[in-house]
């Protein structure tokens, strides 16, 4: 079992990339390249970075990183919402990963 499974956030975010880059792989041909890329680009380094914190002794800096890519989310996923490339049950069950995820960074820096 990896070090990584002991923390809650990890194991949060492991599951919500799941959910974006199922979303991402369904979005409208034409948006794949652009937003759709981006927004899986942004969820894959979050979790890149959660897995960097966890090893990492000076987690500060990487743990600020996580929270301006998890507002950059929020605003693309805002985009997208408002494109209608996802339904507003799936925009509100995003927004809540998102705060979610961020509340439990917020409390690691503490």
């Amino acid at each position: 079992m990896s070090k990584a499974n002991n923390y809650p956030v990890f194991i949060k975010w492991y599951k919500t990339l799941d959910w974006i880059l199922d979303r991402c792989e369904k979005m409208p041909k034409h948006v794949r390249f652009s937003i759709s890329s981006r927004v899986a680009g942004i969820a894959l380094d979050v979790q890149e970075k959660i897995i960097e914190a966890i090893y990492r002794k000076e987690r500060k800096e990487i743990l600020s990183s996580i929270n301006l890519d998890l507002e950059k989310l929020r605003v693309f996923f805002r985009i997208i919402f408002e494109r209608r490339y996802i339904s507003e049950k799936q925009y509100a069950f995003i927004s809540n990963e998102i705060n979610e995820t961020g509340r439990m960074i917020g409390g690691w820096m503490r």
